[in-house]
């Protein structure tokens, strides 16, 4: 694992022809397979699509203010091409934090793929905590007619309105001047994006599609990844937790899943339960105290962990061989956000950020600028 460079302030979204399938073919398995190999012959097949009719291309540039509904759960966002040509070091002058590490391999992988493609096919996911004006101003874009009104085949609504006047754009470019926006979800793209301006700068490269959501608007539900650890057994975690100072205290199910949470992990293996708590030396999150107090305390750190973003699904996990299932809590966003402009990263697969847009419904073309 690496950690990417921030992007430096100011944190810049700037507009791009936005390119949109149609809804009845958004999340058909037949459109995933138009952006598999060979990658060089999506263009071709994009080009397909908008003579038939089943691909939108604005002929203007904009902005775009994106609505989807999911589950329930309404989230909006700013969409647009995010500037990676400034980076730092530093966090006092970032605009963009990482929250985790990136796999180099990963990365370059996603570099090649959307050099061939020459496409931008989903934004990632940032959010930030919006300015009043910011928040006054886009309200009264979503008074206006949208320029997309979809429903995709995943059941998710989705409304699209573009933002042209310069006006509008200068007031958006001011509030974002000092925002500072969390990657929420697309960590290896992110990773793609700062490759893909490293080889070619000075082109549609130094920007890469990017959608911010306003956590204090409409925000994303933050659910916790849990842990399964094969060939560890809750003796095996007692004893990290004594050699740590961490308190396990076994009971049954219910008094455990009762207990879970900041602070608090429950682990099993199926049959008998125990709750952990870790102490911290600084403001953390439980996430973190697992990784960098527990597990390096076990005689035998298990060669892979198992990652499942439901309690069914790591207590499933537990069937197949001898482990253990390590329970945590959802991380709080404010928390995530301190830990973050502090300068760390959360370990691997920490947080899940849902629900995400459904791909093809914003995209970017690199000719296109």
């Amino acid at each position: 694992m690496v950690t990417p460079p921030y992007a430096a302030a100011p944190l810049r979204l700037l507009p791009f022809h936005g390119l949109s399938i149609a809804g009845s073919r958004v999340g058909e398995p037949a459109t995933a397979r138009a952006f598999a190999r060979p990658y060089r012959k999506v263009t071709e097949r994009l080009a397909q699509w908008a003579e038939r009719g089943t691909l939108w291309r604005d002929p203007r540039p904009g902005l775009y203010l994106h609505e989807y509904t999911a589950g329930g759960i309404t989230i909006r966002g700013l969409v647009g091409a995010l500037d990676v040509t400034r980076r730092t070091g530093d966090p006092e002058r970032a605009a963009v934090f990482p929250h985790e590490g990136i796999h180099p391999g990963q990365a370059d992988e996603l570099t090649r793929r959307m050099e061939q493609m020459q496409l931008n096919p989903a934004p990632i996911l940032l959010v930030h905590r919006a300015t009043d004006p910011l928040r006054t101003l886009l309200t009264g874009i979503r008074e206006t007619s949208p320029v997309l009104d979809l429903r995709d085949r995943a059941g998710q609504q989705h409304r699209v309105w573009a933002v042209r006047r310069s006006d509008q754009l200068s007031a958006i470019a001011r509030e974002l001047g000092q925002a500072h926006a969390l990657i929420a979800d697309g960590h290896h793209r992110y990773g793609a994006y700062l490759r893909l301006q490293e080889r070619a700068p000075g082109t549609a490269a130094d920007r890469g599609l990017a959608m911010l959501v306003d956590q204090d608007d409409t925000p994303l539900f933050l659910g916790a990844i849990h842990r399964v650890l094969p060939g560890v057994s809750l003796d095996d975690l007692q004893v990290a937790a004594e050699r740590t100072a961490s308190a396990l205290h076994r009971c049954d199910q219910e008094q455990a899943v009762a207990a879970l949470g900041p602070g608090t992990m429950v682990a099993t293996d199926g049959t008998a339960w125990a709750t952990v708590r870790t102490p911290a030396a600084r403001e953390c999150t439980t996430v973190e105290r697992l990784h960098e107090r527990l597990l390096p305390a076990l005689d035998t750190p298990p060669a892979r962990i198992g990652h499942h973003h439901s309690v069914e699904a790591a207590l499933a996990a537990l069937t197949d061989r001898p482990a253990t299932a390590v329970l945590l809590p959802a991380p709080e966003f404010p928390l995530v956000q301190r830990v973050v402009e502090s300068g760390r990263l959360l370990p691997e697969k920490a947080t899940s950020f849902q629900p995400k847009p459904s791909v093809g419904v914003l995209m970017r073309s690199l000719p296109d600028g």
